[in-house]
């Protein structure tokens, strides 16, 4: 059976570029042959199933050549394999997708393409610059300033220098000095405002702004990628200069909660600007084999409170209590409390409402809002991790409550990736930790970090005293809240 190849433009680097209907494909995809200029964050969209091919293509250093590129397409498809070809940027704008469709089409393989966003207009925007504005252009005119090795640009310089529009090169920071010169021997004004953008949309932007007869050496600097813009729209690059505006541009923060819970966290750094750098230092293992769920849901009925420490303890017995065809309808006629507003969402997710949630999300306030709303006759069963902290057990206990414990999940230290290098030479400003497990579990995958080249953000005082004993130094959010741990960062600078 033949597979199928689908060419996906990636966008030009921020992974929030991607288009839905790209991003579908890659996560369904079976093998995937990315270009060099995809986005990491796109690169992490990967399927960890999925076959993962470094086509490369960095000027005069191809991984793989373009005809070794279409053989491999053609290889995978016919093995059967739903293929994705990522690109960065758009497919067919200079991206030489069409090269590609061709022995597709010769051996009757079944294709689709799904266009990207340039870099030629959303690099500009992400720089400040509109590529059109009817006070400074009508038009805009995308231009490759690359060739193949050894030749010279063809471009009728005196043709566009007669333009009124905005002139857009892609792929054209090695040849900057010989477009420019082109530009205004072919009769545009030397003083014509011009940009180089590097990097664009990515944590790593950089913008030159100077003129069409300086930009060479103002932007001498500047590498591939790049993107350079020529026209009286660049005068706008300040004043709509949307992005380093963010209040965490240019912060690089490691985040170090499990794979299934790190997106929330990600998502809010990426934000606010901050370029972030995907750890997973815990893993989550539920412990509700059949025998555990059948006692767990003989305690729930014996119980006036259920208690959650935590959305994972959540959804590890809602999945327990499903797989004995049990459901929410099992906690009928019992009260819930949950942690805080993240487990209570959670909670919400299968119909069901907590009763108690503590207004400081810890587990110490949990427990004087359990002792302060219960009786002394009523039963507590207490759902949560294997090994967790002891300081609600504590409050419960000293209070003379019945309160039954059941562990429904066990928590995995162990960091996936190793960012020792990066942390010892500066270039990691924060690591945000929402556990002592995720400070434990960080610490053992980067056991000779110097640990005072980076700051810690903690949630709760269990968190903080963790990080403490490995002599981390901290900052602590005001509030057991994801949106309150990027505040506490927000605050600092």
């Amino acid at each position: 059976m033949k597979g199928k190849v689908t060419l996906v433009g990636a966008g030009p680097g921020d992974e929030g570029l991607i288009t839905v209907k790209g991003k579908k494909a890659l996560l369904e995809a079976e093998v995937v042959i990315f270009d060099r200029l995809v986005g990491e964050g796109v690169l992490a969209m990967i399927p960890e199933t999925a076959e993962r091919i470094d086509a490369g293509k960095e000027s005069s250093n191809h991984t793989l050549p373009q005809e070794e590129i279409n053989k491999i397409l053609l290889e995978k498809a016919r093995e059967g394999k739903n293929v994705v070809r990522l690109k960065g940027g758009d497919c067919y704008l200079f991206g030489r997708g069409g090269e590609e469709l061709e022995l597709l089409c010769e051996n009757n393989i079944e294709f689709c393409v799904i266009p990207g966003i340039t870099s030629a207009l959303a690099v500009p925007a992400y720089a400040g610059i509109p590529v059109t504005h009817r006070d400074f252009a009508s038009s805009v005119h995308i231009i490759t300033g690359h060739t193949r090795a050894g030749k010279q640009l063809d471009i009728d310089f005196g043709k566009y220098a007669k333009i009124k529009g905005t002139l857009v090169f892609l792929m054209g920071v090695a040849n900057m000095e010989y477009i420019a010169g082109g530009l205004i021997d072919g009769g545009m004004d030397r003083k014509t405002p011009c940009a180089v953008i590097e990097r664009g949309t990515t944590w790593g932007q950089k913008k030159y702004i100077g003129k069409l007869e300086d930009i060479a050496q103002t932007a001498g600097e500047a590498k591939s990628p790049s993107v350079i813009v020529v026209g009286d729209v660049c005068r706008l690059n300040s004043k709509y200069d949307w992005f380093i505006r963010q209040p965490l541009f240019g912060k690089n923060i490691i985040v170090t909660r499990p794979k299934e819970r790190i997106g929330s966290l990600s998502d809010k750094l990426r934000k606010k600007g901050a370029h972030v750098i995907e750890c997973p230092c815990i893993s989550l293992e539920s412990l509700m084999n059949k025998q555990l769920a059948e006692e767990v849901r003989s305690e729930i009925k014996q119980s006036n409170i259920v208690v959650f420490t935590s959305p994972s303890g959540v959804r590890a017995v809602m999945q327990g209590l499903m797989s004995i065809g049990a459901d929410a309808r099992t906690f009928g006629g019992t009260k819930l409390a949950a942690i805080g507003s993240a487990t209570a969402g959670e909670l919400s997710k299968y119909g069901l409402c907590a009763d108690y949630v503590p207004e400081n999300y810890s587990g110490e306030d949990l427990g004087k809002l359990l002792v302060k709303s219960c009786t002394q006759n009523e039963r507590l069963l207490l759902l949560r991790a294997e090994e967790s902290n002891r300081g609600l057990n504590r409050i419960i206990e000293a209070a003379g409550l019945h309160c039954r414990e059941l562990a429904v999940y066990r928590t995995k230290e162990n960091s996936t990736v190793d960012f020792t290098e990066e942390i010892n030479s500066g270039k990691i400003d924060y690591v945000t930790f929402t556990s002592a497990s995720t400070v434990r579990g960080f610490m053992k995958g980067h056991k000779n970090t110097d640990t005072d080249k980076f700051c810690g953000v903690c949630i709760g005082n269990s968190t903080a005293a963790e990080a403490e004993l490995y002599g981390i130094k901290y900052i602590i959010s005001e509030r057991a809240e994801l949106d309150s741990l990027v505040k506490a960062i927000e605050e600092r600078i």
